[in-house]
């Protein structure tokens, strides 16, 4: 459905994109995640036809679109800020690309129907945009979006300005509603959680760059890089010697899979992969910060050597800040990064 090829944008001397390859399959939901300056934005820009590469080439269905306008790409575009018409209804807000492709009242006025209904506000046709709640201005935005049926349906930071519960909620509709629908979404976000839940494939950025890309559990369980490794949230990240199955760390000796790669590396260990011992048992830590997570505590833990550890563990058995516990390595939480 869409490819980048060696798609690259320059302001000045920096490279907001550098030679991006990407393809995103029909009815394939992709989720493109960094931090700010990556090039997440500039990429969907490029894509829409709002910003025009300085090299490279984006092809839609094949086609090259290269001179080709917004509004003749058939693309649906969905901003965090809605952009709904404050003038307009919620009806004349949906179907308003039915009616720059002059569609009948009666086919603008059957879609608008059968959109609301879709995403969750029946009814709501002749609603003033101002007396919507910003979870209903959401939905307003996306079947708006919807109404022409678009090959490509882009978000940026679609759900950035909801609170918490309504933003996990409607991120399960959305996923679902994209399911029954088979639409191809390209979708720009900072939030990891946001794109996991959404995307069958997640792309992180880096400095215009991909620094990965793969299903949320590919990345999730193996992050390609350091960089990857932190921007998911993981800061146990030290430099290792890995001989056979075990790693010589700051924090001693530290079990690897079977097969992982050998030398110098660097060695992500998962708060999950650090298992709270009696101290005698295990390396030394005093505990210096616990949080509570809702499901489980999440600790800090300064040890004998090296570095502070992140550890997780159960509600029942979490100790206190002061309190002195053994730490004890598991390979499944482990990871071997590469060296640089």
């Amino acid at each position: 459905m869409l490819t980048l090829d060696g798609v690259t944008v320059r302001f000045g001397d920096r490279a907001a994109l550098d030679a991006v390859d990407l393809e995103v399959a029909e009815h394939e939901t992709v989720c493109v995640l960094g931090p700010s300056g990556s090039g997440k934005s500039t990429l969907l820009r490029v894509v829409a036809g709002l910003q025009v590469p300085d090299g490279g080439r984006v092809l839609l269905g094949g086609a090259d679109q290269a001179g080709v306008p917004v509004h003749r790409r058939g693309l649906g575009l969905m901003f965090q800020d809605h952009q709904l018409f404050p003038q307009r209804d919620v009806a004349g807000n949906v179907a308003f690309g039915l009616r720059m492709r002059r569609a009948s009242r009666d086919e603008q006025a059957r879609r608008v129907g059968e959109l609301l209904d879709l995403v969750g506000l029946p009814g709501a046709e002749r609603r003033a945009v101002a007396a919507l709640s910003g979870g209903e201005q959401q939905r307003v935005a996306l079947a708006r979006a919807l109404a022409p049926s678009p090959r490509l349906l882009m978000l940026d930071e679609p759900l950035g300005q909801l609170d918490r519960t309504l933003r996990e909620r409607l991120v399960v509709e959305l996923r679902a509603l994209f399911g029954r629908l088979g639409t191809t979404v390209l979708a720009v976000t900072h939030d990891q959680g946001e794109a996991f839940a959404l995307a069958d494939r997640v792309v992180v950025m880096r400095d215009g760059r991909i620094a990965q890309t793969g299903t949320p559990l590919q990345v999730w369980q193996q992050p390609a890089s350091e960089f990857v490794a932190r921007f998911l949230g993981f800061e146990n990240v030290v430099p290792a010697t890995v001989a056979g199955e075990v790693a010589d760390t700051p924090w001693g000796k530290v079990p690897v899979a079977p097969g992982a790669a050998q030398g110098a590396v660097r060695l992500l260990v998962r708060p999950a992969g650090v298992r709270l011992v009696p101290e005698r048992d295990g390396l030394p830590c005093a505990v210096v910060a616990r949080t509570f997570r809702g499901n489980h505590v999440a600790l800090r833990l300064r040890p004998s050597g090296g570095p502070l550890l992140e550890a997780e563990c159960g509600l029942e058995s979490a100790p206190e800040a002061g309190d002195r516990v053994g730490v004890a390595f598991a390979a499944p939480g482990v990871v071997v990064l590469p060296a640089g």
